[in-house]
């Protein structure tokens, strides 16, 4: 994840912006870059690579300003290179931006339309771009990043600053974390608290949809109908823990609202700059393989069983999934012609690790997809992919998995294409609609309300079932994961045509079951599913959509909305409510979310 930090200070800005950007290396980065005001007018220095580079760049060229914005980049929509790297600046405008504007490429072929040439290949320029436009046009700074920010769609950070103002910073934040520091006739944006730390610990959290004019003085917060907000200020020790939690009560929270930001940069980091094709960082070819083997532990073996029906359906690729403590010890015959990934949010996993050794040599190809840089598992595979999650404090994996899921889809589009099953057409299409997952997400999230409603219920039960059809399966099993990591609850997950198979003996009134079904081809027959709980007093709380809902309403206990998506991405969505459920029923029954009895983060044992 990017880094953002915005001074509006008394002193010289560059010292400032530089070390608050080093609080942010944790979040991982490949350019740096800070532009000031002094007397009106912008100076804007910017190095690839480490902030080292970029001292060195303002050690022999130092920017002067009392106001300023810096950035650290992890390179998604264009290369890493000085020109791609933040802040950009069009005209009097200079713009940060953490995550991924999706229509920006709408709004460019507006813009060029209207004579704007653009010098980058990023989508964060065209936010500079339409703002220097509408200031042409007429518009005061503050109105003009308004209506900006109103025509973008996606999930993003911001931060502006305009030249001839020196008491002006504007932020705005939509999908990814923004926090505003308060100081003695000063003002700061920064991507976290641990960012702002040196400079003050009065903070305010943007929330979803808001944007904030900043002075020197005062912050005036609009929400995302336009309305002026009241923002609590909040007393924040920003060195009592590691990674900050922000304004939220535990790590997991944090990281479940942090999915659409995080998933944003893995799909945009395995895209072609137009954003119509896959391209991943490094060269895989799927047309040479019979099969793909894919193991994992835990949250990542489901995401390998939700990556399955992708490689399948999408690329016709066979894919065989195993736990990876059972593949080392089956030994399983490898004919050298299959794929073999193993997936691991650490890359130190041990069993994981063990079983990508057993293949080395054996498969055609190892591949690990971690999200962890230098781990056993890059040094190990013969190619590694990244899932730039960003640090997940939380023992329970959330963010993680949503980008290995999108990593993963990526992946199966690739295939597809390199085994001739879909032309540039339908790929361009499939990413389209890949490139949706983010915002659908964010739309996700805001059903947590409704479901911690449900979750107070759920916390009294001893038994839950969760049922699932297609790619939603591995999420039901997840679900059930999740809850019997988080809150003790004794759970399973099913295959919704399996229940009549041996678990319909558990139905009664007092085992509630989560069904997870989006309308579509396969909802019908979870409908007769659903009927056989019923029949039996069972308790069902679905997760659907609109038009699900309106299908199905008698007798259903509980109905949780999710946003109508693609089959595609439907699995990304669904994975929050699993998550939400998990996380609000272990709050209610009070136990320890972040680090949960007997878990651990990353199982370096076997």
């Amino acid at each position: 994840m990017c880094g953002i930090i915005g001074v509006l200070g008394k002193s010289e800005a560059s010292p400032t912006i530089v070390e608050t950007l080093r609080r942010l290396e944790y979040r991982g980065y490949d350019s740096a870059g800070i532009a000031t005001l002094h007397n009106g007018e912008m100076h804007r220095r910017r190095a690839v690579g480490k902030l080292s580079e970029l001292e060195n760049v303002l050690a022999a060229n130092p920017v002067e300003g009392l106001i300023g914005i810096g950035h650290t980049r992890w390179a998604t929509h264009g290369a890493a290179n000085e020109t791609n790297a933040h802040p950009h600046k069009a005209g009097p405008v200079a713009v940060v931006h953490n995550g991924i504007i999706e229509n920006f490429a709408r709004l460019r072929d507006e813009l060029v339309a209207n004579g704007i040439v653009f010098e980058t290949e990023t989508d964060t320029e065209v936010v500079a771009q339409l703002c220097a436009y509408l200031m042409a046009d007429g518009m005061s700074p503050v109105d003009a990043a308004g209506a900006t920010i109103a025509r973008l769609e996606g999930a993003f950070a911001l931060a502006f600053m305009f030249e001839g103002e020196d008491d002006l910073l504007i932020a705005a934040r939509r999908g990814s974390p923004l926090a505003i520091g308060h100081g003695d006739g000063e003002m700061f944006i920064g991507s976290d608290a641990m960012a702002l730390g040196p400079m003050t610990n009065r903070i305010t959290y943007l929330e979803e949809g808001d944007w904030a004019v900043l002075t020197r003085q005062n912050v005036t917060i609009y929400d995302a109908l336009g309305n002026r907000a009241n923002r609590e200020l909040q007393l924040v020790n920003v060195d009592a823990v590691r990674v900050d939690k922000g304004n939220y009560r535990h790590f997991m929270a944090k990281e479940i609202h942090e999915q659409p930001s995080v998933m944003a940069v893995a799909l945009s980091h395995y895209l072609t700059q137009d954003r119509e094709n896959v391209q991943p960082p490094v060269s895989l070819d799927f047309s040479s393989y019979d099969r793909l083997v894919i193991v994992a532990c835990g949250t990542a073996y489901l995401a390998a069983n939700v990556a399955k029906y992708w490689f399948e359906q999408i690329a016709r690729l066979p894919v065989e999934i195993d736990i990876a403590s059972e593949f080392r010890y089956r030994e399983p015959p490898l004919n050298g012609r299959e794929g073999m990934i193993v997936i691991s949010q650490s890359g130190e996993t041990a069993d994981t690790l063990a079983a990508l050794k057993y293949a080395t040599g054996k498969a055609a190809r190892t591949l690990a997809i971690v999200n962890t840089p230098a781990s056993s598992m890059e040094r190990e595979a013969d190619d590694t992919l990244q899932i730039l999650a960003g640090p997940e404090i939380a023992v329970a994996s959330t963010k993680a998995f949503t980008c290995q899921l999108s990593v993963l889809a990526s992946l199966a589009i690739l295939a597809a294409r390199q085994r001739g099953v879909i032309d540039n057409t339908q790929e361009i299409a499939l990413v389209q609609t890949l490139m949706s997952a983010p915002r659908l997400v964010s739309d996700a999230i805001a059903a947590e309300n409704a479901i911690e409603a449900a979750s107070r219920d759920l916390a009294k039960a001893t038994d839950i079932l969760f049922l699932g059809r297609g790619s939603l399966f591995p999420l039901a099993l997840e679900g059930a994961l999740k809850l019997k990591e988080l809150s003790y609850i004794h759970a399973e997950g099913y295959p919704s045509g399996e229940l009549k198979h041996g678990p319909i003996a558990l139905i009664d009134d007092q085992v509630p079951v989560i069904v997870f079904a989006p309308s579509g081809d396969l909802f019908d027959k979870t409908v007769s599913n659903m009927e056989e709980v019923m029949a039996r007093g069972g308790k069902i709380l679905l997760v659907t959509d609109e038009k699900g809902a309106a299908e199905v309403s008698k007798g259903v206990w509980k109905t949780i909305i999710m946003p109508e998506c693609d089959p595609l991405v439907a699995p990304m969505v669904y994975a929050i409510p699993a998550q939400l459920i998990a996380y609000h029923t272990a709050v209610e029954k009070g136990t320890d979310v972040d680090q949960p009895r007997n878990l651990a983060k990353s199982v370096t044992v076997e």
